[in-house]
């Protein structure tokens, strides 16, 4: 092997073993509720502060007329870079994000707790 691919591929393995820089997190383009239509990846991040490492959860709801509320629509798990919040995609899609840090393959679909408050109409008590 020739020495420059010999330490390509131990640099390479020193950043994937080391503990505190890579954060695994699964990767599903479209996560229809129950599952993912194609099959399940992982992706990983190597950031080295730890506040910037998070799996990304996307929460896609679209805009009911008639009923006068989102629905959810799907899901996108990613490593891509998150922002938490609410986004207008479109002027009837609507982009809930959730980030987590907690710990590797975080963002499991299975285990995403719906975190959506119900709408409570401004008349209403909102105790």
């Amino acid at each position: 092997m020739e020495p420059r691919k010999f330490q390509l591929l131990l640099g390479i393995s020193a950043v994937l073993f080391m503990d505190e820089g890579v954060l695994f997190c699964n990767k599903c383009d479209h996560y229809n509720g129950s599952t993912c239509i194609k099959p399940m990846k992982s992706c990983w991040k190597i950031n080295i502060p730890k506040g910037s490492r998070s799996c990304r959860t996307d929460h896609f709801y679209f805009s009911d007329r008639l009923a006068g509320r989102y629905l959810y629509r799907h899901s996108k798990l990613s490593c891509e870079p998150c922002e938490e919040g609410m986004f207008q995609v479109f002027h009837d899609l609507l982009r809930e994000t959730f980030c987590c840090t907690d710990n590797d393959r975080c963002n499991d679909p299975d285990q995403i707790i719906d975190t959506t408050k119900g709408y409570v109409p401004f008349e209403q008590d909102r105790q």
